[in-house]
């Protein structure tokens, strides 16, 4: 990654930087979210059946979705780096030493897509916004299968094919302003151990001597110099997610864990400040693969799906399934209204508007390869579509969570004195602003991508994509513009 090494060191920001490459650098952050997780697990088990009091549900539903993709947008993968899951995954991480590797034909994005699906599936149909005591157990077997799989497999496959909520992070991480690097890639390749990837952790206390370069200004070296690269119980294991960190082109798959920084015996990996979204520009930054394109298109479309499944049109769409087609209850409608526009849409479109820019370009690329060139130019639309949606319910209730909190405690919560909320037609326009601008950012990707893949048939076969990108923008301007419902409470804004 030489293009991050005139970069700025997050890591070398005085007292951030010390704590964040510390030994308990990552615990420091975890810890407080343990704490605050386990606090939600008791009010909704224990607390106030209405929702809208209720930590488990006001917390998750309103307030951290907001702060994640405001948190994406501005730092990074900042909640996997803090995830609270993976506190009791590191004494599970060490029983895995001579664990198994997660099976090689799982070791894809393909569960990925179906665990995001279930989980907005399972919102929807079981109101989990509404019900407190469901959004704590959702939190209990969170902490039971992360610790499972890490216990089971050497790799951390829960953050990297499973989870839902790491998933979304890695996806839309990929616009963020950092990424990790290394500051000298030739001593990446005389590194003996590797241990970013490796680890430094052992058992029993170890210690070996490497014959480390001695590198000119100009990187040239024609020295070496002993150095003792010491393992033991208090080393680190490694990255997680199997990423060498001169190798990382993207932040897809890292969870900002820092286990790289703190395994490296050179003190050459780190965590820069890089151009936003510089990855989506890159061809040779993800895979070409069918399962990571679909995974980012159909995120997108996750996105009006979910915000769709909460304005009054998809009442009238179930009242007329009711009458038509004979449903007697939700759960199948919701299966066909979810499995349609989550699933299904998006890849028959996808298909059908690669096939269409491959017969307009007159192109010799096959559908595979012309998906994988515009499948990242649905990120910034997609996450302008999710940053819309979740924007709302934050700014239409900011403050919420404090006279909830105030109840908690067994006080009487000021209701009032934490009411405002942020004017409705100010988040109109901050709705509009980002989906204009998160097309336009697409349109800017779909348009380097046509002229790198067709050259001089670049406008042709960037027709049908600049269609589909159109669409999904309008789609969500359209809805946002609808009442949405206010999760949590009784009534619609709009």
């Amino acid at each position: 990654m030489a293009y991050l090494n005139s970069a700025v060191d997050v890591l070398q920001v005085p007292v951030i930087g010390r704590i964040l490459r510390g030994r308990w650098g990552r615990l420091i952050l975890q810890v407080p979210l343990v704490i605050f997780a386990v606090v939600l697990v008791i009010d909704g088990l224990t607390g106030p059946v209405e929702a809208s009091r209720n930590l488990a549900t006001v917390a998750p539903w309103v307030h951290y979705r907001g702060l994640v993709v405001l948190a994406l947008l501005l730092a990074g993968n900042l909640f996997c780096m803090a995830c609270p899951f993976t506190v009791p995954r590191t004494l599970a991480k060490h029983l895995s030493i001579r664990g198994k590797r997660f099976p090689k034909i799982l070791r894809n994005k393909w569960i990925a897509i179906l665990s995001l699906f279930t989980l907005f599936f399972l919102y929807e149909w079981l109101d989990l916004w509404a019900s407190p005591a469901l959004t704590a157990w959702l939190i209990v077997a969170y902490f039971v299968a992360s610790f499972v799989m890490e216990a089971a497999f050497t790799e951390s496959a829960f953050c990297k094919y499973v989870c839902p909520l790491g998933t979304f992070n890695f996806v839309y991480s990929s616009v963020s302003p950092t990424q990790i690097g290394v500051k000298n890639p030739a001593m990446c390749a005389a590194c003996v151990g590797k241990e970013c990837v490796n680890g430094s952790y052992a058992p029993q206390v170890a210690i070996r001597i490497d014959q480390i370069p001695v590198f000119n200004a100009d990187g040239s070296s024609n020295s070496t110099q002993p150095k003792e690269i010491r393992y033991s119980p208090a080393g680190t294991l490694g990255c997680g997610t199997e990423l060498f960190a001169p190798q990382i082109k993207s932040n897809l798959d890292c969870t900002f864990c820092l286990d790289c920084v703190r395994a490296c015996p050179h003190d050459n990996a780190s965590l820069f400040i890089r151009q936003p979204g510089r990855e989506l520009t890159q061809p040779e930054s993800w895979a070409k693969r069918w399962d990571l394109s679909l995974l980012v298109i159909c995120l997108a479309f996750m996105g009006v799906t979910n915000a769709f499944g909460m304005v009054p049109p998809i009442y009238e769409l179930q009242a007329w399934m009711i009458r038509n087609l004979g449903f007697q209850n939700e759960l199948p409608m919701l299966v066909i209204i979810f499995g349609v526009g989550n699933l299904l849409l998006p890849l028959v479109a996808t298909v059908i508007t690669a096939g269409l820019s491959k017969v307009f370009a007159d192109s010799d690329f096959s559908v595979r390869e012309i998906t994988a060139a515009f499948a990242p130019a649905f990120v910034p639309v997609g996450f302008a579509i999710w940053f819309a949606h979740y924007s709302f319910h934050f700014l239409i209730a900011p403050f919420s969570i404090f006279p909830v909190f105030q109840e908690f405690l067994g006080q009487s919560g000021n209701w009032a004195a934490f009411s405002g909320a942020v004017d409705l037609q100010v988040i109109g326009l901050l709705q509009m602003v980002v989906l204009v601008g998160g097309f336009l950012w697409s349109m800017v990707l779909a348009q380097r991508a046509a002229l790198r893949l067709y050259q001089r048939a670049g406008l042709p076969g960037l027709l049908p994509w600049a269609l589909l990108l159109l669409l999904l923008m309008l789609a969500a301007l359209n809805i946002f513009s609808m009442p949405m419902e206010m999760r949590g409470t009784n009534f619609l804004f709009g």
